[in-house]
């Protein structure tokens, strides 16, 4: 299966719970799933998330 990837970071100030409820968005509405997530020791979090490819369009990623 082929994937596509889109990397996110989310800085600092966004905690845990707003960080979850922006990616089950992503997850609902544009068919991404969480890949991988790191967390920095300043806060930051780097996010990949991906979907598979497929012939027809989907929804970009929002931020």
């Amino acid at each position: 299966m082929d994937y596509e990837y889109a990397p996110l970071r989310l800085p600092p100030n966004v905690d845990r719970l707003t960080a979850t409820a922006q990616l089950a968005i992503q997850a609902e509405f544009s068919g991404w799933e969480l890949a991988r997530v790191r967390l920095f020791r300043d806060g930051t979090r780097q996010v990949m998330l991906r979907r598979r490819v497929v012939n027809q369009s989907q929804p970009g990623l929002s931020y």
